[in-house]
C-alpha cells in the first residue's frame, strides 16, 4: 500500500501543472505583491528606461533562483515536519539559529516601520488632495492609523488574516486595470533620454535592493515547502522548483507590466517629485490625474496594499521579537508579548512622525537582511552542509544568486558612505 502511494506521488510530482500547484503559485505571488510594488516604479525608473529594461531581465532569475534555493534548504531537514527555524537549528546549531533568527527579525521589523510611514503619507495625501481638507497633525494621524491597524491584528487576528488573503486578488485585478488604463498616457520622455553606459552598472547595482524587497515572498516558503514534502516526499524538490518558477514568471509578467506602464506614463522629473514627496506612485498618480478612477482608486489600492502587508509583517515581527526575548530572559511569556507589542507600536509611531524616506528605509534596513537570508544562506549551506549536497543547484546559478545577494548588501553600504 505504501509503495503504491509513493509511486502515485512520484508520478504526480513529475506531471504537469495541477490546480493545486496553481493555487500555491498564486499564494507565493500574493505574498510578494504588497506595498513594495507601489514604490518600485519610482526607484526602478529613476535611472531611466534602459536600466529598467536590464533590471527587468535580471529580476526573473534573481527571484526564482533565490526562492527555490530557500525551498530546497527547508527540504534538506531530516524531520519532514521541520520549518525554516528547525532547519537552521539542525544545520547551524542553537547559536547559529539565534543569529539567523535575529537577522530574520531585522528583515521583517523594518518593513513594519516602512508601512507605518507609508500609511500615514497615503492617508494624508488623500485627505489633502482628494478630500480637500487640511492635514491632520502628523502625530495624531499616524498614531490613530497605527493603533487601528494594530488593534485589528491583536483583537481580530483570524478575521484580519482572512481579510488580507481575500484582498490580494482584487488588488491584483485593480493594479492590472490601472496598468492598462495608463497605456494611452505612454510617452517617449523616458525612452528619449540617452543612457550613460559608463554609469549603467552602478545604476543597476544601486537599484537591486528595491528589486529584492519588492519580489520577496520568503515568509511563506517554509510552510509551502513543508506541504510539498508532505505530499511528494523525496520528489518535493521537483514541485517546489516548478511552482516557485511559475510564481516568479507571474510576478515578472504582472509587476513589470505595471512598472513599465507607470514609468512610461510619467517623466523622469515626475518620478523625482514622487520620491521627494515620500508617497507611493499610486498616490502621486491620483494627485496629477483628473480622472475619478485614478483619483479614488489609486489611494484606496495603496491603502489596502499597505494595510494588508502591515498585518502579516506585524505578526511576523511580534512573534520573532517574542521568540528572541524568551531565549534571553526569564520574564513571563504574557509580559514578554505585551512589552514586545508596545515596543513595536511605539517605535512604528515614532518613525511615522519623523517621516524618513520610505525608499531609503527599504534600501538600508529591509533589503540587506532579506538578501542575507534569501540569497546567501542557502548558497552557503549548499557548500557547507552535507544534507544539502543532493539539493545543490548548478555552479552558475549559485554564483549568480550569491552575486545578487552581495550586490544588494554592498550597494546599501556604498550608499551609506
Amino acid at each position: 500500500m505504501q509503495t503504491t502511494s509513493n509511486t502515485a506521488a512520484t508520478t504526480a510530482a513529475k506531471a504537469s501543472w495541477t490546480y493545486k500547484d496553481f493555487t500555491w503559485a498564486l499564494s507565493l505571488f500574493g505574498t510578494a505583491v504588497g506595498a513594495g510594488v507601489l514604490f518600485l516604479p519610482i526607484k526602478a525608473g529613476a535611472g531611466g528606461f534602459w536600466p529598467l529594461v536590464i533590471l527587468a531581465l535580471i529580476a526573473l532569475p534573481m527571484t526564482w533562483f533565490a526562492h527555490k534555493g530557500l525551498a530546497r534548504f527547508v527540504l534538506s531537514a531530516k524531520n519532514p515536519e521541520a520549518d525554516i527555524t528547525d532547519t537552521v537549528e539542525e544545520h547551524f546549531g542553537k547559536s547559529g539559529a539565534k543569529i539567523i533568527t535575529l537577522a530574520y527579525f531585522f528583515a521583517i521589523y523594518p518593513i513594519v516601520l516602512i508601512y507605518g510611514v507609508g500609511i500615514t503619507n497615503t492617508v494624508d495625501s488623500f485627505l489633502v488632495n482628494q478630500v480637500g481638507i487640511d492635514s491632520i497633525p502628523r502625530w495624531l494621524l499616524s498614531g490613530g492609523l497605527i493603533m487601528a491597524m494594530t488593534a485589528g491584528v491583536v483583537f481580530g487576528k483570524e478575521l484580519m488574516l482572512k481579510a488580507t488573503s481575500a484582498m490580494v486578488y482584487p488588488l491584483v485585478f485593480i493594479l492590472l486595470a490601472l496598468s492598462i488604463y495608463l497605456v494611452p498616457e505612454w510617452n517617449t520622455s523616458m525612452v528619449s533620454v540617452s543612457p550613460d553606459w559608463s554609469t549603467m552598472p552602478s545604476v543597476i547595482w544601486l537599484a537591486i535592493p528595491i528589486i529584492v524587497f519588492s519580489f520577496n515572498h520568503s515568509p511563506i516558503i517554509s510552510q509551502f515547502s513543508k506541504e510539498q514534502r508532505r505530499v511528494y516526499g523525496e520528489d518535493a524538490v521537483k514541485k517546489t522548483d516548478m511552482i516557485t518558477g511559475g510564481a516568479a514568471m507571474m510576478l515578472m509578467s504582472f509587476v513589470m507590466f505595471f512598472v513599465f506602464s507607470v514609468v512610461l506614463s510619467l517623466s523622469p522629473e515626475q518620478l523625482a517629485i514622487a520620491q521627494e514627496q515620500n508617497i507611493s506612485v499610486l498616490s502621486y498618480l491620483a494627485n496629477i490625474h483628473e480622472s475619478p478612477l485614478i483619483s479614488i482608486l489609486g489611494p484606496l489600492v495603496a491603502f489596502a496594499a499597505i494595510t494588508s502587508s502591515y498585518f502579516g509583517h506585524f505578526l511576523g515581527a511580534h512573534e520573532g521579537l517574542v521568540g528572541l526575548a524568551k531565549s534571553t530572559t526569564k520574564m513571563p511569556v504574557k509580559k514578554i508579548e505585551k512589552v514586545s507589542l508596545g515596543f513595536i507600536v511605539i517605535t512604528t509611531w515614532m518613525v511615522a512622525v519623523v517621516n524618513p524616506s520610505i525608499l531609503g528605509m527599504i534600501e538600508t534596513m529591509g533589503a540587506p537582511m532579506i538578501a542575507a537570508i534569501l540569497f546567501l544562506m542557502p548558497v552557503f549551506a549548499m557548500y557547507k552542509i552535507p544534507a544539502m549536497a543532493k539539493y545543490k543547484t548548478s555552479a552558475p546559478v549559485q554564483a549568480f544568486t550569491a552575486l545578487c545577494g552581495i550586490a544588494a548588501i554592498t550597494s546599501v553600504i556604498y550608499g551609506a558612505l
